[in-house]
C-alpha cells in the first residue's frame, strides 16, 4: 500500500504562483508512475502532469505547458508541482495519484484545495 499526502494549497491572485507537494509513504518502492490531477466544482477530474521514474520523463496536459511543472525524487518517491500565472480556471481541488504497473493511478491523496482569485 501507498500512502499520498498533497500540501501547499490555498488562496493566491490571479497571476499568481503556488507550489504543491505530494509526501509519500508505504511502500513507494513498487511506484513507477505519479502524477497530478485536478477538479473543479461541477467539473470531470482532469489529468494536470505526471512523471515516469524509469525513464525519467514528464508528461504535462497541453494547456498547462509553459505555467505548471512537475519535479521529484526518483528516491524517495516524492513530488512537487509548481504553478506559475495562475488564472481563476485553475481553481481546483489538486490530487496526487501514484500507479504501481506504470499504467492505471491506483493511489490517491486527499486532495488540496487551490483557489484563485481575480
Amino acid at each position: 500500500q501507498v500512502q499520498l499526502v498533497e500540501s501547499g494549497g490555498g488562496l493566491v491572485q490571479a497571476g499568481g504562483s503556488l507550489r504543491l507537494s505530494c509526501a509519500a509513504s508505504g511502500r513507494t518502492f513498487s511506484t513507477r508512475l505519479m502524477g497530478w490531477f485536478r477538479q473543479a466544482p461541477g467539473k470531470d477530474r482532469e489529468f494536470v502532469a505526471s512523471i515516469k521514474w524509469s525513464i525519467a520523463k514528464t508528461y504535462y496536459a497541453d494547456s498547462l505547458k509553459g505555467r505548471f511543472t512537475i519535479s521529484g525524487n526518483t528516491a524517495k518517491k516524492t513530488v512537487a508541482l509548481q504553478m506559475n500565472s495562475l488564472k481563476p480556471e485553475d481553481t481546483a481541488v489538486y490530487y496526487c495519484a501514484a500507479s504501481a504497473n506504470g499504467r492505471v493511478y491506483d493511489y490517491w491523496g486527499q486532495g488540496t484545495q487551490v483557489t484563485v482569485s481575480s
